[in-house]
Formats: C-alpha cells, structure tokens, sequence
C-alpha cells in the first residue's frame, strides 16, 4: 500500500512513517519544514519527501493519506484530499489500527518527560531481552556495542514483536510516547485516547497547548478519558504529590497506581517519601542514586550514568517501576540505565570548541528550561553558563507563561532570548520588566535575530564556558552556526 503522510517530519508523524515501512508499505511524504535529525533518519529509511504541501505531491492518488495535525481546513492541499474523496486517516488512528491491537501498551504521557521516559523504558526492556516496539518523538543517542541495541535504536521506532516470543500467546509489548495534543483537524481528541494502554505512566501535569485547550480542567478530562480506557489488571505510575494527577484521578480510577518520589537525605525540604518507588540521590546533580521498591525492599540497586538534572531522576524511577511491572528486575533496569546515552536534543553535547561546551536541549516550557538549566548547573557546576531561548511553542508565542519567562532561565548567568519578528506580546519588555524587579536573575538581553545572538556569544563566551541552545524547532540553523563561529573566532 502507498502511504503519504502529510505533516511527515513532525517528531511523532515521522517515528510513525518508519514504523508503516517496517510494516512493507511504500511510504512518501511532505511537509513546511525538512530539518535534521528526523529528516535525514527518514531518507536514510528510504522514505521520500517533498518539501511543502503541494496538490501535485497526491498525484497519482496513493492508497492513503495520513493527516498530520499541522494541517487545517483551508489548505489547497487538504481541500484537494476532500474533494477527490481520498481515503484519509490520522496519524494515532493509523497506530491504533495497523500497530497496536492486541499488544500490551506501555503509554507515557506528562507535559514533560515524554520522550526521555519513552526512551528510557523502550531501552531497558530491550537491554533485558524483551523485543519491544516503540515509538519516540525524538531520535536515541545510542553509545554501545552492542550490534543488537544499535539496530533497534538506530532510528526513532521500532515494530517490535506481535508477540511476547514464538511459543507463547501471551501479547507483545509496545511503548510509546502519549502525546495529549489533538490528533487531526477532524478528530480533536488527545493522541493518545487511541493507544488504550495497560500500563500508563502520568508523569505529570501542567498547562501546555494553549492553542487547542481553554485551561488545565481541559487537560485534565482528555487525560481522564485515556485513564478510563485502562483496565483494572493495569497498571497507572505517576509522581507522588502531583495535586494535577491526583485532580484527574479523582475523577474516577479503576486501576491500580504506584506513586514515585525523589529522597535527598542531605535536603532541608525533603521531598515526598512516602510513595511506592523511591529514588535516593547520592550525588546532588542526579548522576547517580539509588532505587527501591517498598513491596520488593531485596531488590534494592544503584544508577550511575551520564545523565544529570532532578527531572531525569524522576524519569528514570518511572521507566524502572514500569519495567518491574512487566517483568524486569529492578537491578536490571538499573544496570541498564547506568548504560543509557540518552536522545538527540536532551542536553545534548553539539560541540567542544576551545573548551566552551554547546549543547541542544528541546526545551519548551518554563518549568522545562528551569528543569534543564538546574541539572546544567549542578553538573557543570565549574562552568559559566549561557541560556539562548527561543520561545517557539504555540503557548509561549501566545505570551501564556510571559510572566515565568525571565524567573525560568534565573539559574544561567547570562540568557540570550530571541525576540522573531511578529511576537505582538513583546518579550524586551517582559524581560527587562523581571529583570528591573529582581536584579539577582543573572544577565538577560532580548535580541532580534539569530546572527545578533551568534555575534554577541562569539564575543563574549569564553574557555570554561557552557552554553545550552533551547528550542523545540530548528532556531535558523543557529547551532552549527554558532559552533562555525567560534571556530572561527
């Protein structure tokens, strides 16, 4: 079957045409913007794409057309689609139908963390043997030799096995990251109402998308309909004390939970430590800690990996409690962490020039840039920092979280944000407004172009420095601008 895929360079859209040539479908498609990493991991698959949406690119007509959720009524393309009556679906429907029946879904859904979870979990249960699909809205950094875990991370999904293995009916395992964003312009439920998942994992909740929900009440029903679906030998995983997750669940739960929680015994504020799964901190930048299971106290054991930051703590414990609940042992999944490289994007080192450290991180919200600069400042705690950002979410073009803005990135010591052309809530003013209350947020400036940004960091960024490039699209090519540059300084 031919297969167009329209939005097909989209994190999700683009794991999913991987996952349809496993399936031996041909697979073409197009979209506004062809970037790296997901646009290179696709031609490297064999899948053809055209770059912006054209009438032509549905000519011949192929056997199905798979809508992303960028498309909208009033594009020529998709009004020829509906015109011409040609068979369309959306992209979670196509998982649903082709990949996910009759498998044990392991969902992972929160505002933040979704693709680190995803990966961390699609990671251990392969490190342990157990030959599971996935499907990741980013692409695996993979440091191992491995030759059975380099195939299977070489790309962003994997099939994965129908079945748990050949002399067995029990089902096989998928994991997939459960985005709540709307899933097509003709079905504006939540992606993952159509995952109908066994084992899900809330890993937390805030407000997000402001272009498609009215407030967090709205979130919270979409995740209350996914929670509905799971069924009472399940399993549901999420951060203890999470008062948004436990609003949801108050709707209604017929599955049970465990409930996860960070302990730093050398912390005044100590969290939560009350929960089903506990993670020790033994060192402060959560490079390593420890593990436990209340019910399983024996089965007690350390990660030590190359990953830092609170917030990938509290990833890694519920990557490990939903493994131990599909069979893995907990000194298992912590040895398999302790061999995690980590994905493309996440605090990810770009380039070493003259000791000035670059790396990309995805960064989208204020609470996740507040995350990330956290764990860079514990673990390069000997380095001067720099936060460029661009705000290029759809809630935070809105100017939704304008307020946090400044307060988010208080940890670096010098912030670049980019101001593009047409940002009507004006971010100078919201900067210099935080900035002129609280004096001890370190250096921020608002600056209107990439090649502004590229000159003032060329200049100024010296050896021993650090600098994290946040945004959640391509920023105008301005990373390996950026490394070009000093390079060349």
């Amino acid at each position: 079957m031919h297969i167009h895929i329209l939005g097909i360079c989209g994190t999700f859209m683009g794991s999913l045409a991987l996952l349809a040539r496993e399936l031996g479908h041909t697979v073409t498609g197009s979209d506004a913007n062809v970037y790296p990493p997901m646009s290179t991991q696709l031609e490297n698959a064999g899948v053809t794409i055209e770059a912006g949406y054209l009438i032509e690119h549905l000519q011949p007509a192929p056997d199905l057309v798979v809508v992303g959720n960028a498309m909208k009524r009033g594009m020529d393309v998709i009004e020829y689609m509906l015109d011409t009556g040609l068979r369309y679906t959306s992209g979670p429907q196509f998982l649903s139908e082709e990949v996910l029946q009759s498998r044990h879904v392991i969902a992972v859904a929160g505002t933040h963390g979704k693709t680190t979870t995803t990966t961390m979990l699609a990671w251990i249960l392969h490190y342990a043997g157990i030959d599971t699909g996935f499907l990741i809205g980013g692409v695996p950094l993979v440091d191992t030799t491995d030759e059975r875990l380099q195939r299977v991370f070489a790309h962003s999904s994997y099939l994965g096995a129908k079945k748990a293995s050949e002399d067995s009916s029990d089902t096989g395992y998928f994991v997939i990251e459960a985005d709540e964003y709307d899933s097509a312009f003709f079905d504006k439920r939540s992606k993952f109402v159509h995952y109908r998942p066994r084992t899900a994992i809330l890993n937390n909740l805030e407000f997000d998308h402001a272009d498609i929900f009215a407030d967090l009440n709205a979130i919270q029903t979409q995740f209350h309909h996914m929670v509905r679906m799971i069924p009472s030998t399940g399993k549901i995983i999420m951060p203890a004390a999470t008062a948004s997750l436990e609003d949801t669940l108050a709707k209604g739960v017929w599955t049970p939970v465990w409930r996860t929680s960070v302990v730093d015994k050398n912390a005044a504020d100590n969290l939560v430590n009350d929960s089903d799964w506990q993670a020790e901190l033994i060192s402060e930048d959560g490079s390593q800690f420890k593990v436990r299971f209340s019910e399983d106290l024996d089965s007690t054991a350390t990660v030590n990996w190359a990953m830092s930051g609170i917030h990938n703590v509290n990833n890694a414990l519920v990557a490990v409690s939903a493994a131990y609940n599909v069979g893995v042992s907990v000194s298992t999944a912590c040895e398999a962490l302790s061999a995690f490289a980590g994905i493309k994007r996440r605090m990810e080192l770009i380039g070493d020039v003259n000791d000035i450290l670059v790396f990309d991180d995805f960064a989208h919200h204020p609470t996740a840039i507040t995350t990330t600069l956290d764990g860079a400042k514990k673990k390069l705690s000997d380095r001067r920092i720099w936060a460029i950002i661009e705000p290029r979410s759809n809630t935070m073009k809105m100017g939704i979280h304008q307020d946090s803005l400044a307060e988010s990135a208080a940890l670096a010591d010098h912030t670049l944000w980019y101001e593009p052309t047409g940002l009507e809530w004006g971010l100078r003013e919201v900067i210099e407004r935080a900035n002129a209350a609280n004096p001890n947020m370190g250096d921020q400036q608002v600056l209107s172009s990439t090649d502004a940004i590229i000159e003032h960091i060329s200049t100024h960024a010296q050896a021993g420095d650090a600098i994290v490039i946040m945004s959640n699209g391509g920023f105008e090519g301005i990373h390996q601008r950026l490394l070009t540059a000093l390079r060349n300084k």
